[in-house]
């Protein structure tokens, strides 16, 4: 019986491992297809217009969120460093404008002006972006590269760094180490870490932004 006990706990040690192995596979390699939205500076931007693109950096931020305000300088620190490389950043707003008026088009305008925010500040308007990507929070960084294929598949997926109010006292910049990584031509060692942020609620959610 103990025997039997035994084995069955080892079955289900395997299967579970196995489970979590294949899940973030899955996850990890997911690919993300071309999406256009509709810029600050009112022009609509679309992967497909980097031509050159060896993958990019898409962060999800908003308006209104204390952590995402945070990163700003971070964020176009990046892309003035990785750009150079073809890789390029964008921004996205998914925030739901129905329920949070301070999402708003007009004063995500105001809110690049005011903190001098370098990158594409797009807006995800319904929301199809930040689905695609099984985003959460803001804010929440991607890594998405082009394969032989040319397909974008989704490398890492987490925080930015581990020191959101004192950037330079951070321990571990997931997000660099990871690009540089992929720029070596290595597999990132560490394809997702805990990010924390403000909800994205998505449409029809009752439920308020902490």
């Amino acid at each position: 019986m103990k025997t039997l006990k035994c084995f069955y706990s080892i079955i289900v040690t395997i299967v579970v491992f196995l489970c979590f192995s294949f899940t973030n596979i899955i996850d990890k390699e997911k690919e993300i297809k071309n999406f256009s939205l509709k810029s600050v500076n009112n022009k609509t931007i679309s992967l497909n217009d980097y031509k050159d693109a060896k993958g990019f950096v898409i962060v999800f931020t908003c308006n209104k969120c204390p952590m995402a305000k945070l990163y700003t300088e971070r964020l176009n620190q990046i892309n003035d460093k990785f750009k150079k490389q073809q890789i390029y950043l964008l921004a996205i707003n998914s925030m739901d404008t129905v329920a949070y008026a301070e999402e708003s088009f007009k004063l995500m305008q105001k809110k690049a002006k005011k903190e001098n925010l370098s990158v594409p500040y797009l807006q995800d308007k319904k929301q199809k972006v930040a689905k695609q990507f099984n985003a959460t929070h803001t804010p929440q960084s991607f890594i998405i590269w082009k394969n032989k294929d040319d397909k974008l598949i989704i490398k890492y997926q987490g925080a930015i760094d581990d020191n959101a109010a004192e950037p330079q006292k951070a321990k571990n910049h997931f997000l660099i180490d990871a690009l540089q990584e992929l720029l070596s031509g290595k597999e990132v060692t560490l394809p997702k870490s805990e990010s924390f942020g403000c909800k994205i609620f998505f449409r029809g959610e009752k439920q308020k932004m902490n």
